[in-house]
């Protein structure tokens, strides 16, 4: 028997349910605008400026006016000396904070989830908070004080016997110095999306568990971590498909000639030639570049994530 509903919504065509559906969430559609506008505005319609990776370009021209040169500026990049080093730099910083600040947020969420004492608990989750808030350039400067020849971790190497030095101008000292203060800046923050996850897991599980003699274990192994393995696999495919990318203004604001060789990264290096330069073609170019490495491994690791999890983005 023919459902007649069913082929009657089918009939109706999409502009009549689009315009049913606006009617009925027109509260959200409203509050969605400018979060639409600000993507379309800052997002897509700068992206019709890519062409300029593909020219020689010259701002008093303009796009129109400038000649076209085709992928030299990506070959000057891939053959120069500082793209394997950059490159390098790039994903090597990204796959430690893959590590670590992929992994330690859920460590986090985990052993809050834990805790009984609840007064304790918002307390920590408050100072853990709360590194977030800091500007980064006051991360930086508080970090460039710790670190200096008389700063506070000096103080600390020369009790242990070690000598006081500048640590962010050692470059075996640089990658750990970065990768550490961004785990302790945003930490407590990247754990709240993990503890939101984990408050909505039904107790009745935990009881049913506890009746049938699980300790907090294996609570954790087979109840916990499900709960929140679907949104720590959509996090893992967004953090795997941004392994290219790192800003340039931490880079920026830490780094020294002294340590280019294991601190300079792809964006402080267009950067460096695209704006300090004025090479905007060679910039986007590389810029262009990085996306394109991030699309294909972001597709890669949702297809991967889909075939072990059967979780995915889409």
């Amino acid at each position: 028997m023919v459902n007649i509903s069913t082929t009657r919504s089918h009939k109706s065509g999409f502009l009549p349910r689009l315009k049913k559906n606006f009617i009925q969430h027109r509260s959200l559609y409203l509050i969605s605008i400018p979060i639409v506008l600000y993507f379309v505005v800052f997002k897509y319609i700068p992206m019709f400026g890519v062409v300029i990776a593909f020219q020689d370009y010259r701002p008093g021209l303009g796009i129109l006016g400038s000649k076209f040169v085709g992928f030299k500026y990506f070959i000057d990049f891939l053959t120069s000396p500082n793209a394997i080093r950059t490159i390098r730099n790039t994903i090597v910083l990204n796959v430690y904070n893959l590590i670590f600040g992929y992994t330690s947020p859920i460590i986090f969420a985990l052993l809050l989830n834990e805790l009984r004492l609840q007064r304790y608990k918002k307390v920590v989750q408050t100072i853990s908070y709360m590194p977030h808030f800091i500007s980064l350039v006051v991360v930086c400067g508080i970090l460039k004080d710790f670190t200096s020849s008389y700063g506070i971790f000096n103080d600390l190497a020369e009790f242990f016997g070690y000598e006081r030095q500048n640590m962010l101008s050692n470059v075996d000292l640089y990658r750990a110095l970065y990768v550490g203060s961004g785990v302790w800046k945003d930490l407590g923050w990247g754990s709240i999306l993990y503890l939101a996850t984990l408050s909505s897991a039904d107790p009745n599980l935990y009881e049913a568990a506890t009746i049938d003699g699980a300790g907090r274990w294996k609570q954790l192994i087979h109840i916990t971590i499900p709960t929140i393995m679907p949104i720590a696999t959509l996090q893992l495919i967004m953090k795997v498909g941004s392994i290219m990318s790192i800003g340039a203004e931490k880079t920026i604001l830490l780094y020294t000639p002294l340590v280019y060789e294991k601190a300079d990264i792809i964006s402080s290096f267009v950067y460096r030639r695209g704006l300090q330069e004025m090479n905007f073609s060679f910039g986007a170019a590389v810029g262009l570049f990085n996306s394109v490495i991030n699309l294909c491994l972001l597709v890669a690791a949702n297809w991967s994530a889909r075939q072990m999890t059967g979780e995915s983005m889409w």
